[in-house]
């Protein structure tokens, strides 16, 4: 049972023996006895325990609860708990009663007195948030605290117990703590009055979120309460199953969490979840201390959530990893080849917990368990022969199985009606193969986590790019074509020039013109000549000849109708390649953000985590102390995922410890902004996009050139552009000069010591041939809380869905701002739903937050591009950049696309258009529309991001 402390708190207690008298009453006290008056009336003994208990916890808020601190803390405590005894006993010699009041503010003076000022200050706000806790329980009705009186609880193992009101308060109160605009006493309403006798204690759980998770639409903090109300459910189901509690408060965790790892990590090495190193190779009491339990606090309830169902690590469905544990588990199994493991899982712990960086989804699934699978993504090519093809079908199996994303390149296998020697016989062309690649990424979905999936990359001049094109329409024969796998178009720069002449373009099959394959530039647009040639001249038969624009067309007829396939760059992605001294980029990966080499013994591989760019943020713009100490820890986080990987192919692995590429990205680049209140479609949006990619560049390659030097390079760095003092800045130069400077516009400022870094590269080398690519982090960012990547804001209040369920997301930061104005009101709600969470028809919002706040499909597409553009002249990789067109048209996509290759990108990532109309709004009152009255709205739907608007590419992150 729970009960008030003397010092005010709530604590698990036994029920005192002596017998207390009714409220009002006071008891007649024994000669020499001192008792204690509580708030309600009833006298109890005075305990000493609870001054000495109430003490400690204020020490621990502040000093914590370190070794070096728990000695002093012990002595004092003792001290000052003497003191406030005998300040009583020498006004009461012959013993009395005292109210808890005089003893809480005994205690007070002694700590101001003892000169423990920091100390005092925590106790008084201690005293303080307890007041608030009782003044919300006063303020539940009399009809609901007596319905509550009634109610009998079923506990897990079948035994009832009455309704502890007392500690569903406790709870809320600190769900609610430190929150602005939220109440305890309507969550406790709402939830009590749902509530039966015989109710079980999981659905009494449940029914407090639930009412937390409702309000979320009228006020965004209520994400972050619905967040802890759940984080209750979670301590009981774990410390309950590690035999540590049967479960905890918020602020037990500053005791329980210590415990609860070494506990942990024990069960889990037994039930063969965990690697054995963590339990024998660490110092668990010293880690556990330095968990942080009020990191915690910090989750949106769509994180918590999505960790809960997801991430942590369960046994026959209970889950009994704890949110800090979880990210403890993921450190050690970075730091575990570490010479200082301890110092170095602290410092990992610490930067993920933080938020101010992520790692990506197979490192969080599966670091430090006994498959470490950490990588995210895998590009292969597939070889010109049946066994390679199969191969190459099972490798995508085994790589999905663990988590990794799949790129595969397909342009080597002839196309259909080609000659096959071996059994004198024609070609079925690629279509029937990836009908089983589609097949396979289906059956084998990574553990039933999430979906697996693969993405087949294709030339633009291959004979069965038209079939390529339409393999995700809804009509045609269905043995033709694959629904549930991405595709891309591979795109050479001498097409793209073909389509600004309005010439024509040759189709060849890959086995007459295989060289195609692996040359890029000027050597690619020489050896094409010469095939067209051969081709005019009758000496290669198997070709096909179109219009270049009319095959554009179609491509991006393609992409407007089924999202696919995505349109990717050959020449800049291989022009730009710190690697074409040892390969060729033949495609990206599943999320297009990935450029590496592949070849029949290289499968590439890429290791991924992201920053969470608005944590960077502070009151003069980019932080770039804390960004570049985030980068120098995340990278060697990253680089030290290569030697701890598992991998299941071993061609992957010799491509991994050969290059040790990893890919460093973004997330939250709009919640950037708008904590500087910037507008994305604006200039200073793009001028940050550039100054904050280029920090992040100078910092990443500054830390890979550091590992080096304590580590030692990467084995192929002798003769790649890094060794030659040539960064992805200048590399634009030799973009232009292939293409020609007439087909390539991008700015080149530039504002740091550039010279300075390529001297130390040249002088340290680099630990990985590449280091940074921006992925769609389309899950961590829901865990971190902020939008995800580099995307602009979908909408203001939609819902989302995904594996977890659904969720309502309303921009906190536009809410805030409305508030600020006086314009955060129920008719405010309605209206976001009415206009499908955008203000520029709600005519009381100033037109400054409509600049802000405008949406992704309200942003003109050249803004997005413009930004993508400075991002990737910084980049050795690529980013995912999804292109938002609104009314899209045949000549919006052909003028988009285009300017994105004019302006040097690499690759984009999903289309993403809105139709010119849109639905009826038939339940909601639209002549209610910013009407006066806040309460004669009626209640309308939340819009919801359909799959087709908003896919998340979960694969990479």
């Amino acid at each position: 049972m729970q009960t008030e402390t003397q010092s005010g708190s709530t604590a698990p207690v036994s029920t005192p023996s002596t017998p207390t008298a009714s409220s009002g009453a006071i008891a007649a006290t024994a000669p020499g006895q001192l008792r204690v008056i509580k708030r309600n009336g009833t006298v109890v003994s005075f305990e000493d325990s609870k001054i000495s208990v109430a003490i400690t916890k204020a020490f621990l808020a502040v000093e914590g609860g370190t070794a070096a601190a728990s000695s002093r803390i012990h002595e004092t405590v003792a001290r000052l708990t003497e003191q406030v005894i005998a300040t009583f006993k020498r006004r009461m010699p012959s013993g009395g009663t005292v109210h808890i009041e005089d003893i809480q503010d005994q205690v007070e003076l002694s700590l101001m007195r003892a000169g423990e000022h920091k100390i005092a200050r925590e106790y008084v706000i201690y005293r303080e948030e307890q007041a608030r806790k009782r003044a919300a329980r006063s303020a539940l009705s009399q009809e609901t605290q007596a319905a509550a009186s009634n109610i009998s609880v079923v506990q897990p193992d079948g035994s009832r117990a009455p309704l502890d009101l007392a500690r569903l308060h406790t709870i809320v109160s600190e769900a609610c703590a430190g929150l602005e605009d939220v109440s305890e006493a309507r969550i406790l309403d709402a939830s009590l009055k749902n509530l039966y006798d015989g109710v079980t204690s999981a659905e009494l759980s449940t029914s407090l979120v639930i009412t937390a998770r409702t309000l979320i639409e009228q006020e965004p903090n209520y994400s972050y309460v619905a967040a802890r109300l759940l984080c209750d459910n979670l301590r009981a189901e774990a410390l309950n199953f590690l035999g540590v509690a049967d479960s905890a408060t918020q602020s037990d965790m500053a005791l329980l969490y210590a415990r609860a790892l070494p506990a942990y990590i024990a069960r889990g090495v037994e039930l063969e979840l965990l690697d054995p190193k963590l339990l024998a190779d660490y110092d668990l009491d010293l880690l556990g201390r330095a968990l942080l339990p009020e990191r915690d606090l910090q989750f949106t309830y769509l994180g918590l959530q999505t960790l809960y169902d997801r991430y942590f690590i369960h046994s026959n469905e209970v889950r009994f990893e704890l949110p800090q544990i979880f990210f403890m588990r993921v450190a050690m199994g970075l730091a575990i080849e570490e010479p200082q493991k301890n110092e170095r899982a602290i410092e990992f712990y610490q930067l993920l917990s933080s938020f101010d960086y992520m790692s990506s989804t197979p490192t969080l699934f599966n670091a430090g368990t006994l498959r470490p699978q950490l990588s995210s993504c895998y590009l292969t090519t597939v070889p010109d022969d049946l066994s390679g093809i199969f191969g190459a079908i099972q490798d995508n199996a085994m790589l999905s199985k663990f988590a990794g994303g799949l790129g595969n390149d397909w342009t080597p296998v002839r196309a259909l009606g080609s000659y096959i020697k071996g059994t004198n016989g024609k070609s079925q062309g690629i279509v029937p193969f990836l009908k089983v690649v589609n097949d396979t990424a289906v059956a084998v979905n990574q553990g039933g986590k999430r979906k697996g999936a693969v993405c087949a990359y294709l030339e633009t001049w291959h004979l069965d790019i038209e079939e390529f094109l339409d393999l995700r329409k809804n009509t045609g024969d269905d043995r033709r074509r694959t629904h549930d796998m991405n595709t891309a178009n591979w795109i050479p720069d001498l097409f793209m020039k073909r389509v600004f002449q309005g010439g024509e373009w040759t189709l060849f099959s890959p086995n007459d013109t295989p060289d195609l394959h692996d040359l890029y530039g000027r050597a690619f647009e020489e050896r094409y000549n010469h095939y067209e040639e051969e081709a005019r001249a009758g000496r290669l038969k198997l070709h096909k000849t179109v219009k270049a624009e009319n095959l554009w067309r179609k491509m991006l007829g393609m992409l407007f109708e089924t999202g696919h396939p995505w349109v990717t760059f050959k020449d800049p992605c291989n022009l730009r390649s710190p690697q074409q001294h040892v390969g060729v980029v033949h495609s990206s990966n599943l999320c297009t953000e990935i450029t590496l080499n592949t070849n029949a013994d290289e499968i590439a591989v890429c290791n991924l985590g992201s920053i969470n760019l608005p944590r960077h943020i502070g009151e003069q713009g980019l932080d770039l102390e804390k960004l570049r100490n985030t980068v120098r820890t995340a990278v060697r986080m990253l680089d030290n995922v290569i030697d701890i990987n598992y991998y299941s192919v071993d061609t992957a692995r010799n491509s991994n410890f050969k290059h040790r590429p990893v890919g460093l990205g973004v997330m939250g680049f709009q919640d950037a902004l708008y904590k500087q209140h910037v507008a994305y479609a604006s200039d200073a949006a793009v001028e940050f996009a550039d100054r904050s990619m280029e920090a992040i560049s100078y910092f990443a390659i500054e830390a890979s050139s550091d590992l080096a030097a304590e580590r030692g390079s990467y084995q192929t760095y002798q003769g790649s552009l890094w060794s030659q003092g040539v960064f992805p800045i200048d590399t634009l130069d030799r973009l232009a000069e292939e293409r020609g400077a007439d087909y390539l516009q991008v700015d080149r400022s530039q504002t740091l010591d550039w010279p300075g870094l390529r001297n130390k590269v040249q002088r340290d080398g680099m630990r990985n041939s590449n280091v940074m690519a921006i992925a769609p982090t389309a899950t961590i960012a829901n865990i971190t809380g902020v939008s995800q990547s580099i995307e602009p804001t979908y909408q203001n209040l939609y819902v989302k869905s995904n594996l977890s369920g659904e969720f309502t997301v309303v921009n906190p930061y536009l809410v805030n701002d409305l508030k600020s104005r006086g314009l955060w009101d129920g008719v405010m709600v309605n209206d976001l739903k009415y206009y499908d969470g955008s203000v520029q028809a709600i005519d009381r919002v100033p037109a400054d937050l409509k600049a802000v706040y405008a949406t992704a499909f309200e942003v003109e597409p050249r803004w997005l591009v413009d930004a993508a553009s400075r991002r990737q002249k910084w980049i050795d990789q690529a980013q995912s950049l999804n292109l938002y067109i609104n009314n899209a048209s045949g000549k919006k996509l052909d003028v988009t696309y285009r300017m994105a290759w004019y302006n040097g990108l690499k690759t984009t990532y999903y289309l993403r258009s809105l139709a010119a109309t849109s639905t009826e709004k038939s339940t909601i009152e639209s002549g209610a529309l910013n009407a006066v009255s806040r309460d004669a709205v009626a209640p309308a739907p939340v819009p919801k991001a359909c799959s087709l608007d908003d896919p998340d590419c979960e694969a990479c992150q």
